[in-house]
C-alpha cells in the first residue's frame, strides 16, 4: 500500500473539517430561482460547472502549482495565487477559496513546509506535490471533491434523495476521467475562463432574503 494512496485519500475527503459544508458555491441561488429542481436539473448543473468554470480555472491552477512546486519555483506558486485571487470575481466565492485553503494548509502544513499560498486550487496542487501524490491521481481526487461537494449540496437544497445523489455522482464518473486526460496540459492564457450564469448566480447570492450558505 503506497502513502500517497493514503494522503490523496484524505487530501480528497470531502469531509475534512475545512468549512466546505458553508459553501455551496452559487448552486442555493439556483435553487431558489427554481433553476434546479429535480435530479436531471442538478446534473445538468454540475456537469456543467466541471466542464466549465473548475476545468479552465481550479483545475488548471491545481496542474500549475503542482508542477511549479515540483521545479522548486516558489515565485511562481504564489503568482498563480494571486492569479487565482484575480480571477474569481464574485465576492463570496474568492473569500470562500481563501478561507479553505488557508484551513486545508493548517491541516497538511507540517508536511509541506515552505512558501504557502493561500487560495484552495492552489493549496491543494501545493500539497499534492509536497506529499507525493502523482498529478493525474492528485488531478481525479480534485474533480471528486469538487464533485461530491456539489452533489451534496444538491442532496440539501433540492432536496433530492441520497440514492439520487449516489447515482448523480456515478454518472460523473466518466466525465472526470476524460477532464483529467484533458487538463494534464492546461492552457495558462484561458486560466478565468468561466460559466458567465455562475458568476452571476453567485453574486445574486449575496442578496438572497434568506440562505443557509455562505456562498
Amino acid at each position: 500500500m503506497s502513502a500517497a494512496l493514503l494522503h490523496l485519500l484524505q487530501l480528497s475527503d470531502p469531509t475534512l473539517p475545512i468549512g466546505g459544508y458553508a459553501h455551496s458555491g452559487g448552486l442555493e441561488t439556483y435553487v431558489q430561482a427554481g433553476v434546479v429542481h429535480d435530479p436531471g436539473s442538478a446534473k445538468e448543473l454540475v456537469r456543467a460547472l466541471l466542464q466549465t468554470s473548475v476545468y479552465y480555472t481550479d483545475a488548471a491552477l491545481v496542474v500549475l502549482t503542482y508542477r511549479a512546486v515540483v521545479a522548486g519555483d516558489e515565485e511562481e506558486v504564489m503568482i498563480l495565487d494571486r492569479l487565482c485571487e484575480a480571477v474569481k470575481l464574485p465576492r463570496e466565492i474568492r473569500e470562500a477559496s481563501r478561507k479553505l485553503g488557508t484551513r486545508l494548509l493548517k491541516i497538511f502544513g507540517e508536511r509541506c513546509p515552505g512558501r504557502a499560498p493561500a487560495h484552495y486550487a492552489v493549496v491543494f496542487g501545493y500539497c499534492a506535490a509536497k506529499l507525493g501524490i502523482e498529478l493525474r491521481e492528485a488531478l481525479m481526487g480534485f474533480y471528486y471533491n469538487v464533485a461530491t461537494g456539489m452533489v451534496t449540496n444538491c442532496v440539501k437544497l433540492i432536496p433530492m434523495g441520497q440514492q439520487n445523489g449516489q447515482t448523480l455522482l456515478l454518472s460523473l464518473h466518466g466525465l472526470i476521467l476524460e477532464l483529467v486526460e484533458k487538463g494534464l496540459e492546461p492552457d495558462r492564457e484561458l486560466i478565468g475562463l468561466s460559466c458567465a450564469a455562475l458568476d452571476i448566480r453567485c453574486m445574486q447570492h449575496e442578496q438572497l432574503y434568506s440562505r443557509l450558505y455562505m456562498s
